[in-house]
């Protein structure tokens, strides 16, 4: 069977610097094509290229669908053929209803004047395709995330979609809605319509993927077939990273000591529905040299306890007493945690941990600029030498700290954050989804900076919706469910079942 997209010898270089080499890869119809591999690999400037994002002149090679060489101008035409790209951040406009997102670019008219009726039909019949019960006439701002995935597949069915390219669709997704869309995506493929998925989640990867093609360092260096039979995850780990993996999880000897942080009967109401309480009371410790993994499924309430504790920055009518090193401490703003020694790593580094145009030196002392600033002006030299510290200190790869965080990978951009905050001198590290979208190899890097701070005797607290993370990186974890802890297990004894035992008995018992 001929393919119906072949990618064949692709080089891209920006400023003189080669982010694609020679890359070759096909998809067949009916397909699901992963591509994989690290940060900085080249995925999205691959699919950019495929798109028309890069026009043709702007690369070297050649891209071959239904059997004929494409030179597309820009993405109106690779859509016009079918091929529809799905970024990571959405591109759907919040206050207008599903189905006017669904046919914004192409409406069905009458007379040159577009029919309502028309769009709504059409609109209830996409959402019915993936199985996305909600009125059309719905506001995207009223959807989850996992719902507004859909609305985007539902918006490139509208457009007649032969190839759909999905950028880490799942990266904000709870267990339960990628479990959804990876169905879908199956669901399609049995519908003739092909899907080149890039994915992080290589767990994922490995159970609807037809072929994944790895690159490395902008080269495609692997492809492997999964249907000729289950692939290792490791196997997919060596070709990204060119290296052995000892263990997904670097290994440590814990210290622990007493308790560094408490809070006691921390109860937090929701900042709008002010009658909702959102976190019940809750006590909570971590000691001296502990990681504390805080477990639990989307809506449980880990996000908003986290920011409650950090000045408040989440929540009304906050109440409760908290405790470092053994002196009750005032939380009340934002301020004044970090004054305490709290540091919190948000889980949105993009939106609410970077200001993106701005280069690495600004980011890195945002959060200390007094540290920087004697007599209340910035001294550029001492900001320079911080910079550079860190960016030496945490391995964080870029041309250099006058390098705009918004041109740098995810998993640096993490390490930006990271290296803004400790700049603080916390003795309390909150981390909120601290390896969400980036890579193994970044991952492993960032496990090993959160040991580190563990071992200097801080303590750590790390939120995460990966459960083998929790249990490959944490001496403790505790689970949430309903703003509520209703478990808690040592590392050794803890387990995916317990876990989920404890969130499942909870939910039963509230029901």
């Amino acid at each position: 069977m001929n393919p119906i997209l072949a990618m064949q010898g692709i080089s891209k270089a920006f400023a003189g610097v080669k982010a694609l080499s020679d890359v070759s890869f096909s998809v067949a119809p009916g397909e699901i094509h992963a591509v994989v591999g690290e940060n900085g690999a080249g995925k999205s400037t691959l699919m950019k290229v495929l798109s028309g994002v890069y026009p043709h002149g702007s690369y070297d090679g050649a891209i071959v669908f239904d059997g004929e060489e494409r030179r597309f101008r820009d993405i109106t035409e690779s859509e016009a053929l079918g091929i529809i790209i799905i970024h990571q951040e959405l591109a759907l406009i919040p206050l207008l209803s599903i189905a006017e997102n669904i046919y914004l670019s192409n409406p069905p008219t009458t007379f040159g004047v577009i029919n309502r009726g028309a769009v709504y039909r059409g609109a209830l019949a996409l959402l019915a395709k993936v199985g996305l019960n909600e009125a059309p006439d719905t506001r995207v701002i009223d959807l989850g995330v996992g719902k507004q995935q859909l609305v985007e597949i539902a918006k490139a069915l509208s457009k007649d979609v032969r190839l759909l390219i999905l950028d880490e669709p799942t990266a904000s997704l709870n267990e339960r809605d990628s479990e959804a869309l990876l169905d879908l995506l199956v669901e399609l493929r049995a519908q003739g319509i092909s899907s080149i998925l890039i994915s992080h989640k290589l767990n994922e990867v490995a159970r609807v993927a037809d072929h994944i093609t790895v690159l490395r360092d902008g080269r495609s260096v692997d492809t492997l077939d999964c249907r000729a039979g289950p692939v290792e995850e490791d196997r997919i780990i060596r070709s990204m990273v060119d290296r052995d993996l000892e263990s997904r999880y670097p290994k440590r000897e814990p210290v622990i000591g007493d308790v560094i942080f408490a809070v006691e009967d921390w109860s937090v109401f929701h900042p709008q529905d002010t009658g909702r309480r959102v976190i019940k009371g809750v006590d909570f410790q971590v000691r001296r040299g502990e990681i504390v993994g805080i477990a639990g499924l989307m809506g449980a309430g880990r996000t908003e306890f986290a920011m409650s504790v950090f000045g408040r920055s989440y929540g009304r009518q906050i109440s409760g007493r908290a405790r470092l090193e053994g002196r009750e401490v005032d939380l009340s703003t934002v301020r004044r945690a970090v004054d305490a020694g709290l540091a919190y790593v948000t889980e949105d580094r993009k939106e609410l941990g970077l200001i993106l145009a701005e280069d690495i030196r600004k980011n890195m002392t945002l959060a200390n600029l007094a540290a920087v600033a004697p007599g209340g002006v910035i001294d550029d030299m001492a900001e320079l030498k911080v910079a550079q510290g860190y960016r030496s200190r945490m391995g964080i790869r870029s041309a250099s700290v006058y390098q705009e965080a918004g041109q740098l990978s995810g998993g640096n951009q993490q390490k930006v954050v990271l290296s803004k905050w400790l700049f603080t001198e916390p003795k309390v590290l909150i981390l909120d989804e601290p390896t969400r979208g980036i890579d193994i190899g970044a991952k492993y890097e960032i496990y090993c900076i959160i040991n580190e701070l563990a071992d200097s005797g801080r303590g750590v607290i790390v939120i995460s919706s990966e459960m083998p993370e929790l249990l490959g990186i944490c001496d403790r974890i505790c689970v949430m469910n309903d703003g509520a802890f209703v478990g808690e297990f040592p590392a050794q004894d803890a387990t995916q079942e317990k876990i989920m035992r404890a969130i499942m008995r909870n939910g039963e018992a509230k029901a």
